[in-house]
């Protein structure tokens, strides 16, 4: 199964943070850093985090390529998993919950008192819906509850709502208490919501979360505070702007100079460009995710759904380079198990990664894996891989990797796409290789894993993926997920 993963490149995104506190990195010499006395209740934030392309003004919960400026922000879960903190839970739209002895079932309690952004009550009613919305619409069962976790009925009784599932479903809990985002009834069981609730652009969203969208352009979304707030107190700022970013540069400068104070892109250079700037400037940086080149394995892609070819990338490419050139040393490189390091350093297996040769780049062996599917010298093998237009550490890092690809015989062409074209050619496996990030992970490496490679994941070519973007499949590996749920934590 590990020798069969995509082809893991470097690990993931940066979170950059400003006037925060005490510095963990760099010696800061400018403007002395405010005081926790100093803060007062609203104000603004601005965030630089290059995208790539303008905003859609879309905010539907249910679509991958847009949800992350919806979930928190409008739509709430049912409890918040810190997976940074050890799993730590808060309550949210849960105030408690309680599992069944024989761990098939769990009950919510739903919390009383919350509305909904447009003054309409939240209930169970609304928890249940979201849920059975995922069973009539797969397309939206992003975490394959229904078609893959054994989900059997949601059902409510009073403020309670019980999850029932086939077998032992603790391991599922991250996935359906922290990953969905509670959609209200009586907007999303009507008209085009109702329709095509996987596609709906959700232009105005209706959630219980701390902020509304007050507007959207664009260039910019406005997140206001919402007034009728469940939590007391918050949000602790008044409004959030988001302006769109085609590139890292403009990012940077507006962080750098304080224009901007929170944003999660690569800054080269980044003691001298950003953190010497103010003692209250931060950086922060938790592998939770790897970016990687996603290989299309659908057999009508006749080149990249060869192993041979696939061993070969992996084996063609120095990790250790584009970790150095491509994210200047901010980043770690990866490693071939897909194991997110040093997060989930206790479940990789260096010894068997070393043991299949996977362990440093090859480029003798890479050419003879080649050879071995038919190409040479004076067949090279020609093949596109898109990627994110004005992510520079990305646009580095695939430098790096064209140069050490074309060293073994494989020529590349770079797509730099908006993000839009990207997600819509990788959700519908229109691609031969796509560098990108992967899916959301979890409390463990099975979560990121089972997003990438479960079957129930994918789609056929032309339809959207829901995580299993490669296409993967395998029974074998299909029924070592399942098996998950009943294993022993010892082994």
């Amino acid at each position: 199964m590990r020798r069969k993963t995509a082809l893991v490149v470097v690990t993931a995104l940066s979170l950059l943070t400003a006037a925060c506190g005490k510095s963990t990195t760099g010696t800061n010499t400018a403007t002395p850093a405010p005081t926790k006395s100093s803060y007062k209740q609203g104000g603004t934030v601005t965030i630089a985090n290059t995208q790539g392309q303008t905003w859609t003004c879309q905010f539907n919960p249910f679509n991958p390529a847009v949800n992350a400026e919806s979930l928190g922000f409008i739509y709430e879960p049912l409890v918040y998993v810190n997976l940074l903190q050890n799993q730590a839970e808060t309550p949210m739209l849960a105030s408690a919950y309680k599992w069944s002895d024989d761990k098939k079932s769990v009950t919510f309690t739903i919390r009383d008192g919350v509305t909904w952004s447009d003054g309409q009550p939240f209930s169970a009613d609304d928890v249940v819906f979201t849920f059975n919305l995922m069973k009539q619409t797969p397309a939206v069962d992003l975490y394959s509850l229904w078609s893959g976790a054994g989900l059997q009925s949601v059902s409510a009784s009073g403020n309670q709502v019980t999850l029932a599932f086939n077998a032992v479903a603790t391991p599922y809990f991250y996935n359906f208490a922290d990953q969905v985002g509670i959609v209200p009834k009586h907007i999303f069981s009507t008209g085009d919501a109702a329709a095509h609730p996987d596609t709906w652009e959700d232009k105005a969203p209706v959630g219980t979360g701390p902020f509304k969208v007050d507007p959207c352009t664009p260039n910019n979304i406005q997140y206001t505070a919402n007034a009728t707030y469940w939590q007391k107190g918050k949000p602790y700022i008044q409004k959030v702007e988001y302006p769109a970013y085609l590139d890292n540069a403009p990012a940077n400068l507006d962080l750098a100079s304080g224009k901007a104070q929170w944003g999660s892109q690569f800054i080269p250079g980044i003691k001298a460009a950003y953190l010497d700037k103010s003692q209250g400037n931060n950086t922060w940086s938790p592998p939770v995710v790897n970016v990687e080149i996603f290989p299309n394995l659908d057999p009508s892609h006749k080149v990249t759904s060869q192993l041979a070819v696939r061993q070969a990338i992996a084996l063609g490419i120095d990790r250790t380079k584009i970790s150095a050139i491509g994210e200047d040393g901010q980043q770690p490189a990866a490693n071939q198990s897909g194991v997110v390091v040093p997060t989930f350093s206790k479940y990789y297996d260096e010894a068997a990664v070393k043991s299949a040769g996977l362990d440093a780049p090859n480029a003798d062996k890479a050419k003879q894996l080649l050879a071995s599917a038919g190409y040479s010298a004076a067949k090279p093998l020609k093949l596109n891989i898109i990627t994110i237009q004005g992510y520079t550490d990305w646009d580095a890092s695939l430098a790096v990797i064209k140069q050490n690809l074309a060293a073994i015989g494989i020529q590349i062409n770079i797509q730099d796409l908006a993000q839009q074209t990207y997600d819509d050619k990788l959700y519908k496996g229109d691609y031969d290789l796509a560098y990108g990030s992967e899916p959301a992970g979890g409390p463990t490496p099975y979560y990121e894993l089972r997003q990438m490679l479960y079957s129930k994941a994918s789609a056929k070519i032309g339809d959207d993926a829901a995580s299993n973007y490669v296409r993967y499949t395998n029974p074998d590996v299909d029924k070592l997920f399942d098996q998950y749920p009943t294993a022993d934590d010892a082994t």
